[in-house]
């Protein structure tokens, strides 16, 4: 039997300033002014990463649901963005919710 997958959250970096440019997504990193531009699909993963839905929800709600892919490389696909992006600092990544401040949320006693 194998183990219950760890789910992901992702949530957008306050470092970096993005703009909506004909349904892509236009975004510079603070660090290094880098640019990067996000396509459709990526752009609905970007503008769900709010740090409380888990990557795995966003791809089902957000990308199965409005184009046309398989599940498995939707999530595939995800998972390559995610990791593309949070390299550049503009995605941070944590296997518990992540608070507005960008740090996973504790509870607090």
């Amino acid at each position: 039997m194998e183990a219950a997958s760890q789910k992901r959250y992702v949530v957008r970096s306050t470092q970096i300033a993005a703009r909506a440019v004909g349904g892509e997504m236009m975004i510079m990193s603070a660090k290094d002014s880098t640019l990067f531009t996000l396509n459709e699909v990526a752009t609905a993963i970007w503008e769900a990463a709010d740090g409380s839905t888990p990557l795995d929800q966003i791809v089902n709600q957000k990308v199965c649901a409005a184009f046309e892919v398989a599940p498995s490389v939707a999530m595939s696909d995800a998972e390559d963005l995610v990791a593309e992006l949070s390299s550049h600092g503009l995605l941070l990544v944590s296997d518990q919710p992540i608070s507005g401040s960008g740090s996973p949320a504790k509870e607090t006693p």
